[in-house]
C-alpha cells in the first residue's frame, strides 16, 4: 500500500510542479507582453516595425535553442551563473516565460491594432493620452487578452525541450508532467506516461475549449456594436 501511495504522491507532486511553474511563467510573460504587444500598436517608435517582425518571428521559437542559450547563460563560466539557477525550477520559469512572451505580445499586438484602428482617433479626440489609450485599448481587448494568456499558458505546460536542457528532470525537484511523460515512455514505463498524458491532454481540451468560447463572445460583441 505504501508502494501505491508513494506513486500518487509522486504523481500529484509531478503535476503541482508542472502548473506552479506553468502559471509563473505566463504571469511573468503576460506582465511584460500586455503593456509591449498594445504599445507596439497605440505608440510610435523608431524599431517599431522591426519589434513587430521579431516579435511574431519568435512566435514559433525553437524550445531546444532557448534552453540551449538559457543553459549556457546559467552555467557556471556562463553571464548568470552567480545565480545558482541551473537545474532549479527558477531556469525553468525562465525558458518558459522567454517561449510564452512572444506569443502573447503578437496576439495582443493584433487585436490592439484592430482596436487602435476603430477607437484610436476617438480616444485621441477626446483628449487621452497615450498611457491612457494604452489602458483604454487593453480594456476593449480584455476577451482577447484572455486568449492570448491561455494560449501562452498553452505554450508552457507543454514545454518538454527547454525545460530538460535547463531544469535536469530532477526527480522530486525538476521534473515536469511532459519531462515524466518522455522519461517513462523511454524506460518502458508507461502506465505513469499514459495518465500524466491523460492529464495534459485534459488541460489542453480545457484551453481550447475556453479559447474557443472566448472568440466566440468577441464575435457576438463585435456584431452587437456595429
Amino acid at each position: 500500500m505504501s508502494g501505491v501511495e508513494g506513486a500518487v504522491t509522486e504523481f500529484l507532486q509531478i503535476i503541482q510542479l508542472s502548473l506552479g511553474v506553468s502559471f509563473a511563467a505566463t504571469a511573468i510573460a503576460t506582465a511584460v507582453a500586455l503593456p509591449l504587444g498594445s504599445a507596439l500598436a497605440v505608440v510610435d517608435f523608431p524599431g517599431r516595425r522591426a519589434v513587430v517582425v521579431l516579435a511574431n518571428a519568435f512566435f514559433g521559437l525553437p524550445p531546444v535553442v532557448v534552453g540551449l542559450i538559457l543553459y549556457l547563460a546559467l552555467s557556471r563560466s556562463g553571464p548568470l551563473g552567480l545565480l545558482g539557477w541551473l537545474f532549479t525550477p527558477a531556469a525553468m520559469i525562465v525558458a518558459q516565460a522567454l517561449l510564452a512572451m512572444p506569443i502573447i505580445t503578437a496576439l495582443v499586438h493584433r487585436a490592439s491594432e484592430r482596436a487602435w484602428a476603430r477607437y484610436g482617433d476617438e480616444l485621441i479626440c477626446d483628449g487621452a493620452s497615450r498611457r491612457q489609450a494604452i489602458l483604454q485599448i487593453l480594456a476593449i481587448i480584455r476577451a482577447d487578452i484572455i486568449t492570448a494568456v491561455l494560449a501562452g499558458f498553452g505554450r508552457t505546460v507543454s514545454e518538454v525541450g527547454a525545460v530538460i536542457l535547463v531544469g535536469g528532470n530532477i526527480r522530486g525537484a525538476t521534473r515536469t508532467m511532459t519531462t515524466t511523460i518522455a522519461l517513462q515512455t523511454s524506460q518502458g514505463d508507461l502506465s505513469l506516461a499514459l495518465a500524466l498524458g491523460a492529464v495534459l491532454v485534459g488541460i489542453s481540451i480545457s484551453i481550447s475549449a475556453t479559447v474557443f468560447a472566448l472568440a466566440g463572445r468577441a464575435r457576438t460583441a463585435g456584431s452587437d456594436e456595429t
